[in-house]
C-alpha cells in the first residue's frame, strides 16, 4: 500500500533530503528547519512537510528538525538499513565504473558480482576487486549472494534480454543503464539512467538560449 501511496518524485526528494543531511550532521549541525530544507532544493516549505508527513511526525513546531533523527529515519524509510547487494549486468567500460564507484558502498549498497559472457573478461576483476563471473552463473550467484539489484549496463540490442535474464532468476529491481525502451512485467521495479537523453535536454537548452527560442513549423 505504501508504494501506491507514494510518488516516486516524493521518494526521490527524500534521497535529496537525505544526502543534504548527511552533509549538514558531518558539519554537526544539530537542527534544520523545513524552511531551510526549502531553500536549499528550491521547493516550498509545505511540500517539504508533506514528504515527510508521509512516514509520521518528525519535528517540532518551532524549532524544526533534529538532523541526526530524521537522517536515521529516512535511511531506514528508504531501505538502507538493509545493505542490499548489486550485481552488475556488463563489464565494459560502464560496467566496470559503475562496479568501483565509492557512493555505493557509502550509501548501504554492495557491489557483490559482475556478469559478462565475453570469456576473456571471466576472472578478471574490476580495479576494487570485483569479480567477473559467466552470466551462466547469474542464477546460482543471485541466490548465494542474496542479489536484490540488477544494474545493466550491456549495449542496447542486448538490453532487454538480459533484463529478462535478471528477471526470471528473482530479482525485483532494475536500474538500467541502456537506451532504448525496456519492459518488466508487474511485480518489478525499473528505473531508467539514460544519459544521451540528458546532454539532448542540456543541448536543447542551450539552443535555446543561445537562438533566442525555438521556432516551430517548417
Amino acid at each position: 500500500m505504501r508504494d501506491q501511496q507514494i510518488s516516486e518524485l516524493t521518494t526521490n526528494r527524500l534521497s535529496l533530503y537525505l544526502r543534504f543531511l548527511t552533509e549538514l550532521d558531518g558539519k554537526g549541525v544539530e537542527s534544520v528547519s523545513s524552511k531551510v530544507l526549502a531553500e536549499q532544493f528550491g521547493l516550498n516549505a509545505a511540500l517539504i512537510r508533506k514528504d515527510l508527513a508521509h512516514f509520521g511526525g518528525f519535528g517540532v513546531r518551532g524549532l524544526g528538525y533534529v538532523v541526526k533523527d530524521l537522517r536515521q529515519q529516512l535511511h531506514s524509510i528508504l531501505g538502507l538499513d538493509q545493505k542490499l547487494q548489486v550485481a552488475i549486468m556488463g563489464a565494459g567500460n560502464l560496467g566496470l565504473a559503475l562496479a568501483d564507484y565509492q557512493g555505493f558502498g557509502q550509501e548501504g549498497f554492495r557491489i557483490v558480482a559482475l556478469f559478462d559472457t565475453e570469456a576473456k573478461k571471466v576472472g578478471m576483476r574490476s580495479r576494487k576487486g570485483v569479480l567477473i563471473r559467466h552470466s551462466r552463473k547469474l542464477k546460482t550467484v543471485v541466490r548465494r549472494e542474496k542479489i536484490a539489484i540488477a544494474v545493466i549496463a550491456v549495449p542496447a540490442q542486448e538490453a532487454q534480454q538480459v533484463v529478462n535474464t535478471v528477471v526470471e532468476v528473482g530479482i525485483k529491481a532494475v536500474l538500467n543503464f541502456s537506451p532504448g525502451t525496456i519492459r518488466v512485467p508487474d511485480g518489478v521495479k525499473l528505473k531508467n539512467v539514460d544519459l544521451t537523453v540528458s546532454l539532448e535536454s542540456l543541448s536543447f537548452h542551450l539552443a535555446d538560449r543561445q537562438g533566442g527560442g525555438v521556432k516551430w513549423g517548417i
